[in-house]
């Protein structure tokens, strides 16, 4: 009597708790309702943060430190690696001047948004802060700063920076992004050109890449701790009562943020045959991650990951494209905050604005984005804004109270912009791989492999 053939089981579904994302939303929840807590306890008598205060803040530093330890490999090893393999392609060249192209043509939608809702809005005019509260920022940008910053100091692009507080000094290292990006272009090119003597370094450079992709797993798997603890620290120091004295330039730059997000980028995907859904669903890990670390240098190697494998970018492609764009794709920090921010400060001084100093906001916005990346983020950009239209610098001391909150959706739009022009420009290249764009996954579907054996 022949048997049976009984069918393979079903692999059984996981429990909803084990979800990525699911874990994520859990821990900005929990982050929220810890910091309203530590915010209630307030500080002791002797003006000490409390122990809770201290347990989110120690959360999200490290959660930080972790990501921004993997940077400065994975910027040198995939930069090499994918200019090493840009000769396969027959398009290399294309490639690069469209990706720059569509990272100018974004930036300049986005900066028409800022200032279009800065003269709708007009949060300079509906505010209840204090004039008192200007003043000038400890750092500021300059295009002088920018062009002295592309010129690496060393190879590593490291730089030492000395504070005093209470009398005493400390000094901490940081890596410079953009002189780390220019240092490894240098190579990739200079190992392309060596030819045959450099291919021992490609092999090394290929493991090593290897290597820090395997570490990043591992940090990744961390993103709901460090969640509770940014988000946490953020409500806990900021609360919501200076939010409500800025209400109107709180909400002139998330409403530009989300026409960003949700008109224009669906919208340019459209035009180019693709399904905004399934973009923000293989993009979203990337996105989440950038809100909650405010960080688009930090969140840099989970944004690379989803661009190339549930986007669909060829690695090679995606290894040059997205760690340039976290340097000079910046639509949140260097396009809608600097234009809104700019017309505010205006608006609150009483100087008036006319059509060259409009166009000016747009010439910086546009060519001015790279700036922010070997300085202090958006402060930088908005002092250089600032400085060109002429405007008092004093007036980002009335901003900064509230900058956390803002640069949380900033940092975000900023990310998935650093996706989406790698995808538009593989799509109109040819080279999008659209059965995995149209299956895009989640993070945690990822080298399910690699993360079982992590």
């Amino acid at each position: 009597m022949p048997q049976a053939i009984t069918p393979p089981a079903s692999s059984a579904p996981k429990p909803f708790y084990r979800n990525f994302g699911f874990q994520v939303l859990a821990a900005m929840v929990i982050g929220l309702a810890l910091g309203l807590i530590a915010r209630n306890i307030g500080p002791d008598a002797a003006g000490n943060a409390n122990w809770l205060s201290v347990t989110l803040q120690t959360l999200g530093t490290i959660f930080v430190q972790l990501l921004r330890a993997l940077v400065p490999p994975l910027i040198f090893t995939a930069i090499v690696a994918s200019i090493a393999n840009l000769q396969n392609l027959s398009n290399a060249a294309k490639l690069v001047w469209q990706t720059l192209l569509w990272f100018a043509i974004t930036a300049l939608i986005a900066v028409v948004i800022g200032i279009a809702l800065g003269l709708i809005i007009q949060p300079g005019l509906n505010t209840t802060v204090s004039q008192a509260a200007a003043h000038a920022p400890s750092s500021t940008g300059s295009w002088l700063d920018f062009l002295k910053g592309l010129v690496p100091v060393n190879v590593l692009g490291l730089e030492a920076s000395t504070r005093v507080s209470n009398g005493s000094a400390t000094t901490s290292l940081n890596f410079n992004v953009l002189q780390l990006l220019v240092v490894s272009i240098a190579f990739g090119v200079a190992a392309l050109k060596a030819g045959k003597a450099a291919e021992p370094f490609l092999a090394f450079n290929q493991s090593l890449l290897a290597i820090v992709r395997k570490i990043l797993w591992w940090v990744i798997r961390l993103t709901p701790i460090g969640t509770i603890g940014l988000l946490g620290r953020a409500v806990d120091q900021y609360g919501w009562t200076t939010l409500a004295q800025l209400g109107w330039y709180a909400a002139a730059v998330y409403i530009g943020l989300a026409l960003v997000l949700f008109v224009v980028y669906p919208a340019m995907l459209i035009a180019h045959g693709l399904k905004p859904a399934r973009f923000f669903e293989g993009a979203w890990p990337a996105i989440q991650l950038a809100f909650v670390s405010r960080s688009s240098i930090g969140t840099l190697p989970v944004t690379e990951t989803v661009t190339e494998k549930s986007l669909g970018v060829p690695r090679e492609y995606a290894a040059f494209a997205v760690p340039l764009g976290a340097t000079t794709k910046m639509d949140g920090c260097a396009a809608i905050y600097p234009a809104i921010s700019a017309i505010f400060i205006a608006q609150f001084f009483q100087v008036p604005l006319g059509i060259q100093e409009y166009l000016l906001i747009v010439f910086v916005s546009v060519l001015g984005s790279a700036a922010t990346a070997g300085l202090t983020g958006a402060t930088v950009m908005l002092t250089l804004t600032l400085s060109t239209l002429g405007l008092p610098l004093e007036g980002v001391g009335l901003l900064l109270a509230i900058d956390p909150i803002l640069d949380m959706g900033r940092t975000a739009v900023n990310v998935a912009g650093q996706a989406l022009i790698p995808t538009i420009v593989a799509k109109r290249e040819g080279i999008l791989d659209q059965s995995v764009y149209d299956n895009a996954k989640n993070i945690e579907t990822l080298d399910q492999r690699e993360l079982a054996h992590a």
